[in-house]
């Protein structure tokens, strides 16, 4: 059974050089084309995977107007196109201003067939990759999401997913521990939903973000005329969530006599509107969440200590996103993915000098300042590829903080090197292979001695 050729436009004014390409490369099958009209139909027609593109096209054989419309234009009509344009001596500058315009690579003429057939069968291979990436994730979800929702290839927040999900059906209270920014909302809401209370309410609530004179009754409610503007009978956030799950944000900012009564609640499983003696009983499980250290504001008696052991039954530390290399690749990528659909249709990636300063800075803001720096770099790239300086990132030099032993600080580096390159290239080990600059046995050799995942 024959095995269709792959399709492979040549967009080139010159009959000689159609010819010489056209018979140069009998492994593709080769479609012909001398100007715009005719490209563009191809394009329509035949959906070629690869595009060789010469700039200099009629009716400006001796300019590029022509060749940079054409390539607009495929970018517009079928942007996963890797089209490779044809730049003569000189004209280094119209080659990048193609790249950044979308073009996967470009050659110079005059032609070396040889060459040029390496580059646009490494463009043929790259946009089968790309396309089985693209069928993997539409058939099974995005193998980098963990609880249905987080996305990470990291092996600390995978070890923080699965213990939510051992935990979720459990009916323990759980404290999240996180710095601002690290995703602890959302991972309340995975708990939630992984859990027999899915069907049930998630109601949150920023106990630092209300007045410590309103908080009670957002907790508990109030009853009609309990207090000057209670025009009418108000359930609280405990009672909302009967049957399902309340996640209470910054829990270290509750008010020591509010501690007391969510104490109660938690041991008896009731609670009094304000303005009422009535006790109501509530089956609402607590996931709590704060950036503080509340040991500390334990010894100093601004917290509760029988308190923090109801509320901690299970304790689970979130790591920052600096502690997940590759993670912030990752995100970035989710990120630019959904506000270029939503705010930018043209942007379509980042650039190599973007994704290097988004895997070298530190993201004191985690995952809030990531996605605050993506979406305002989508919204004013004027480029379809989001660049360094739109993230308006600084100086991403390394820490001062110096590793003394040379085996460990190698063994670091390895390590960091290798989870950013499996994060740039989504996992594919012959892409991570070329981008480390090494084979695919040694890199092979590299995750079994250093036990790492793929």
């Amino acid at each position: 059974m024959s095995q269709t050729k792959p399709k492979l436009l040549i967009v080139e004014d010159d009959a000689g050089l159609q010819a010489q390409l056209k018979w140069a490369y009998p492994d593709f099958d080769v479609v012909i084309a001398g100007d715009r009209v005719s490209a563009l139909a191809a394009l329509r027609a035949e959906e070629p995977a690869v595009v060789t593109l010469d700039l200099g096209l009629p009716p400006d054989p001796d300019g590029t107007s022509e060749g940079f419309a054409v390539l607009n234009a495929i970018m517009a009509l079928k942007p996963d196109t890797k089209v490779i344009v044809a730049s003569g001596h000189g004209a280094r500058e119209s080659a990048l201003q193609a790249i950044a315009g979308g073009a996967y690579d470009f050659y110079q003429k005059p032609v070396d067939i040889e060459a040029l057939g390496l580059i646009v069968r490494r463009a043929f291979e790259l946009h089968r990759i790309e396309a089985e990436n693209r069928t993997l994730a539409a058939r099974s979800g995005d193998e980098n999401r963990v609880l249905g929702r987080m996305i990470t290839s990291a092996p600390e927040m995978v070890r923080v997913a699965r213990t939510i999900e051992r935990v979720a059906n459990t009916n323990v209270s759980v404290m999240l521990l996180g710095a601002s920014g690290t995703g602890k909302e959302l991972l309340a809401r995975g708990l939630h939903e992984a859990s027999d209370r899915r069907d049930g309410a998630f109601v949150a609530i920023n106990c630092a973000a209300i007045p410590e004179n309103l908080l009670e009754s957002e907790l508990f409610g109030h009853e009609k005329g309990a207090f000057t503007g209670a025009v009418k009978t108000t359930e609280g956030k405990i009672e909302m969530a009967h049957g399902g799950t309340l996640f209470l944000d910054e829990v270290g900012d509750i008010p020591l006599p509010l501690q007391v009564k969510l104490l109660r609640f938690l041991q008896e499983r009731v609670i009094e509107r304000i303005g009422s003696r009535k006790s109501i009983a509530v089956d609402t499980r607590i996931v709590c969440a704060t950036h503080q250290d509340l040991e500390a504001m334990i010894a100093d008696g601004r917290f509760r200590e029988d308190l923090f052991y109801r509320l901690a039954e299970i304790v689970i530390k979130i790591p920052s996103l600096a502690e997940r290399p590759g993670d912030a690749a990752l995100l970035a990528k989710a990120f630019l993915g959904r506000f270029a659909r939503e705010m930018n249709p043209q942007v379509k990636g980042f650039s190599a000098d973007a994704l290097a300063a988004i895997d070298a800075w530190q993201w004191p803001g985690n995952v809030r300042e990531l996605e605050n720096r993506v979406k305002r770099a989508v919204i004013m790239a004027d480029a379809k590829l989001v660049h360094a300086a739109d993230l308006d990132l600084g100086d991403t030099g390394e820490d001062d903080a110096q590793v003394l032993n040379l085996k460990t600080a190698r063994e670091a580096a390895d390590r960091r090197v290798i989870r950013h390159a499996l994060a740039r290239s989504e996992g594919n080990i012959s892409n991570t292979a070329k981008l480390l600059g090494i084979s695919r046995p040694t890199l092979y050799d590299l995750l079994k001695q250093y036990d790492m995942q793929a």
